[in-house]
């Protein structure tokens, strides 16, 4: 009699949970799609709720929420698009916060072609530099920053291969089609270290810090998969994933 009564507790729990779990739908900046996609295996293992991924640059995103996309939230490469969104009447009021500061990095998959302090800018070792479209992804936007910092847009702006999100720029560089890229430093960096190539991470004085924001969107408002979703992003486990992939927080 015991054992049947705990099995009825158990598979009562079990289908409760089952019942109350929800789906949220995410726009994913492309720069954080590696601890995204371990964060929404934990958040469905932790909380019974899915999180179903869309992973491109913050600017097309914000365009498809304008004409009706169907997300509920969006994990944004900036801390401008949130906030327009929310004076916009697409973002619920107070659900707006930084989740993560991205860290910008020069990268290639050859080792020790890239140095220390980024000198192989000035050099003839490399014919194209991979950088992402600056009008649509904020680290497309440090990068650029960051050259004309250094004074070198004009010797550097014929090697340009220009990605549309920060996602194709590292393909161009993982290739091989260009041999130095700019890319976020989570793309490259895991546990603690580099995980292929040589790269030198741009000091953040160099650009305008890459604040990245969440926010609640309009259609999620109503959704425990997305309050959900928001809170556990604020949690130290997560907050402590997001640093191993050189994230700032």
């Amino acid at each position: 009699m015991t054992i049947w009564i705990r099995f009825i507790t158990v598979f009562g729990i079990f289908f409760l949970s089952s019942a109350n779990a929800a789906e949220v739908l995410v726009a994913v900046a492309a720069n954080f799609t590696a601890p995204m996609q371990k964060i929404a295996t934990l958040f469905e293992k932790d909380t019974g709720h899915k999180a179903r991924l869309s992973f491109g640059a913050t600017g097309a995103f914000y365009a498809q929420i304008k004409n009706g996309g169907p997300f509920q939230v969006l994990l944004s490469a900036d801390d401008e698009t949130p906030n327009k969104l929310e004076q916009e009447g697409l973002g619920v009021p107070g659900t707006r916060f930084t989740y993560a500061t991205g860290r910008l990095v020069l990268w290639s998959r050859q080792a020790g072609l890239v140095d220390d302090k980024g000198q192989v800018l000035r050099s003839d070792k490399f014919q194209r530099l991979a950088v992402a479209n600056p009008k649509l992804a904020p680290y497309g936007a440090a990068a650029i920053e960051t050259i004309n910092k250094l004074g070198l847009m004009p010797e550097l702006q014929t090697k340009f291969v220009q990605g549309d999100n920060i996602a194709q720029t590292f393909q161009f560089v993982n290739t091989e089609n260009a041999q130095l890229g700019f890319v976020a430093l989570s793309q490259v960096y895991a546990e603690g270290k580099l995980t292929q190539g040589s790269a030198w991470v741009v000091p953040s004085s160099f650009h305008t810090p890459i604040q990245q924001d969440a926010v609640m969107l309009v259609a999620g408002k109503n959704n425990p998969a997305a309050v959900a979703l928001m809170a556990y992003l604020k949690s130290e486990k997560t907050k402590a994933m997001i640093q191993s992939f050189g994230y700032e927080n």
